[in-house]
């Protein structure tokens, strides 16, 4: 039952997804993280199945790029988002790691967290529209699954920024061994997902992620001290844009070139 109600946790805090609502209790919270890749599964599959219906219907590619762009949005709504805003007015602000903090609290959106929230939507879309095999479009779908592993192994393994705050809470209350050996033999399974369907693409796309991992880690050492609740939500973002760029890449210099 622990298990259930874990699973329903994940998905009401992560998406709109309509579920049951279980007791936010200790023992309903150890396994919170386990299933959060499986938010991204929908995203996923949602974006994949839109794709094919714009296909079946000759729907145009700008409605095609920006509902599939708007599809995250409305299963999440928006809270990844908020957190990369966040970030980037801490980052933009150029102040302390005490200030940085100070910023991320702040509700209040900054002129460069507009300018770069609307930097991100035009890479992202751009990228998107180039990605145009039915292959690479599967492999970029499972980037989103492949996001919310790495980030789930941030929570468990990386430093906290803070010890207060709900990512705290959750980081606190897993049962981490488990946790981080579930999520990681999830991202071994979607690597290999991914490799199935191509393996050079699958790699690249692959390489792409962990690269945005591996930049995360530093920066969030680096600028707040550890990572928060709103850094998390800018990682996932991050990777996200560094999954469909690499895929769109693939597909522009090597498949069509090659």
């Amino acid at each position: 039952m622990y298990v259930i109600n874990a699973f329903l946790i994940a998905v009401s805090m992560y998406s709109k997804i309509p579920v049951p609502q279980p007791e936010w209790k200790e023992e309903n919270m150890k396994y919170i993280f386990c299933f959060f890749p499986w938010i991204g599964a929908w995203i996923g599959g949602c974006i994949y199945l839109w794709n094919y219906l714009c296909g079946f219907f000759q729907i145009g590619t700008f409605c095609k790029v920006i509902i599939s762009a708007a599809i995250p949005l409305l299963v999440t709504g928006g809270i990844h988002v908020d957190g990369y805003v966040d970030t980037m007015d801490a980052l933009h602000s150029y102040g302390s790691r005490e200030k940085k903090l100070e910023i991320l609290k702040d509700s209040h959106i900054g002129a460069f967290a507009m300018i770069m929230l609307i930097v991100y939507g035009m890479i992202f879309l751009g990228a998107f529209s180039e990605v145009l095999s039915d292959t690479l479009l599967k492999i970029v779908c499972g980037g989103f699954f492949l996001s919310r592993c790495l980030c789930g192994i941030s929570v468990m393994s990386f430093p906290l920024a803070k010890k207060e705050g709900m990512l705290y809470s959750f980081a606190k209350n897993s049962h981490k061994k488990v946790v981080k050996a579930f999520l990681y033999l999830q991202s071994v399974g979607c690597i290999g997902v991914l490799c199935f369907w191509s393996v050079a693409a699958g790699l690249a796309v692959s390489v792409a992620a962990i690269a945005a991992f591996g930049y995360y880690f530093y920066l969030s050492r680096k600028a707040f001290g550890g990572i928060t609740g709103d850094t998390a939500g800018y990682f996932i973002l991050l990777c996200e844009k560094c999954v469909v760029v690499a895929a769109a890449c693939i597909d522009i210099f090597i498949w069509r070139l090659g």
